[in-house]
């Protein structure tokens, strides 16, 4: 049955998953990120999560509210949590120093796999996709993963404002961790 799923998946969904694991492995090295990739990744990853919920329950009500609370708790948590060490914001070059992680690859994948796995499920169950419970599960966890993105982001942001109203000193990029 595996070798059935994995012969019938579209070539495209294997090129989507060789470009988010680049992706994800080009972040595991410290490296340097402008402002408005920062704001697009997780935009990104957020847009692709509500595609997720929206092609497998987009009529489930719950589902959206799931998505929804899942995210703005995710958010809260993430987003109040400090930055790793090693962050700083250079606020000439609008450019972030960044340690490498491999939480965005986890999560990237983490989004891939379920949405793979619920295209699967509901391609051979259909009726599936009109169950709340499957709906508000799946959907709690697109929106917990889009929350992650959301929060680290906002993280980020929080740090790029907080340096813009200090004295420049391009002596010593502003640190946080």
């Amino acid at each position: 049955m595996l070798y059935q799923i994995l012969v019938h998946t579209p070539t495209w969904v294997w090129g989507v998953l060789l470009l988010l694991v680049w992706m994800g492995l080009s972040q595991t090295v410290p490296r340097t990120s402008r402002l408005r990739r920062v704001i697009a990744l997780p935009l990104v990853a957020c847009a692709l999560s509500l595609y997720g919920t929206f092609a497998g329950f987009g009529t489930v009500d719950a589902a959206w509210v799931m998505w929804a609370g899942a995210a703005l708790i995710t958010v809260i948590w993430v987003a109040s949590s400090d930055l790793p060490t090693g962050v700083r914001y250079h606020a000439e070059q609008r450019a972030f120093s960044l340690p490498g992680s491999w939480v965005p690859l986890g999560l990237m994948m983490a989004i891939f796999l379920t949405r793979y796995v619920v295209a699967v499920v509901l391609a051979m169950q259909p009726a599936l996709s009109q169950d709340p419970a499957v709906a508000a599960i799946v959907a709690s966890l697109y929106g917990a993963l889009s929350g992650v993105f959301i929060g680290r982001m906002l993280r980020l942001l929080r740090l790029a404002r907080g340096s813009s109203k200090r004295p420049a000193d391009a002596a010593s990029p502003v640190a946080w961790g």
